[in-house]
């Protein structure tokens, strides 16, 4: 059987405009690959109402689980809730389970639970709240989507809270050789092994170091001495070619 799909949704102009350098998407990868599964598809969209929810439709429709990062804090360009709403055909509003517990936060500390901070407790219908540990404001998910605070630090907390509930595959390994060989000399040998394993992931990574060309090969599976085998046998067939 193979293992559960995902894809991310990446939300906010400050990533399109280069002004932001996304991490979510890094850490995120990581994490699914830990728990098996396979993190297949990521989209930046800017903060248009109408993109973000095209975008989680599709997705929604295409794979087994949506994370979404961004735009869920309490100004006016925050407006993923709303999207994911109208994805979803729920109505959007202030919750008091979300409201109650911005309430204490903001007793706790002193701070006023104002307007502008309230916007954090609008939550689609039918949403479950996803814990933050972080700054209390929740998270939630509708659906098959889950929608996460762009923050890194408070989107890694929101994924550690998600995770757990998650049934994944087995984890995804990875051998990685070193070719002191150019692309073009090892493609025709790479290509038949790729054939011949279609279940596997085999990429070629070209780098440059002190004038010549090499390639790093990395094969991913979840079978560890399957990966073994197949490194073993791409070096023979490449060894052949240049003997």
């Amino acid at each position: 059987m193979s293992n559960p799909t995902a894809a991310m949704v990446v939300i906010g102009d400050e990533i399109l405009s280069g002004r932001t350098r996304d991490a979510n998407m890094h850490y995120l990868a990581g994490q699914l690959t830990e728990a098996g599964i396979s993190l297949e598809e990521v989209r930046v969209v800017s903060d248009v109402h109408e993109r973000i929810v095209a975008a989680v439709r599709e997705m929604s429709d295409t794979y087994d689980h949506v994370f979404t990062s961004g735009g869920i804090g309490p100004t006016h360009d925050d407006i993923t809730a709303d999207a994911i709403g109208a994805a979803f055909g729920k109505n959007v509003d202030i919750r008091a389970d979300a409201r109650d517990l911005l309430s204490a936060h903001y007793a706790r500390t002193g701070s006023e639970l104002n307007e502008a901070r309230l916007r954090m407790a609008r939550i689609p219908d039918d949403a479950v709240l996803i814990d933050n540990p972080v700054s209390v404001a929740p998270g939630f998910r509708l659906n098959n989507v889950y929608v996460m605070a762009g923050v890194p630090s408070v989107f890694q907390a929101m994924v550690a809270s998600v995770l757990p509930t998650l049934t994944g595959g087995a984890p995804l390994l990875s051998k990685t050789l070193r070719i002191d060989r150019g692309e073009g000399d090892i493609a025709g040998p790479l290509g038949l092994v790729a054939q011949e394993h279609p279940h596997l992931s085999i990429g070629s990574y070209p780098f440059q170091k002190d004038g010549r060309f090499g390639s790093n090969i990395v094969i991913r599976g979840t079978d560890a001495a399957e990966l073994e085998a197949v490194g073993s046998d791409l070096v023979a067939r490449l060894d052949a070619v240049t003997s």
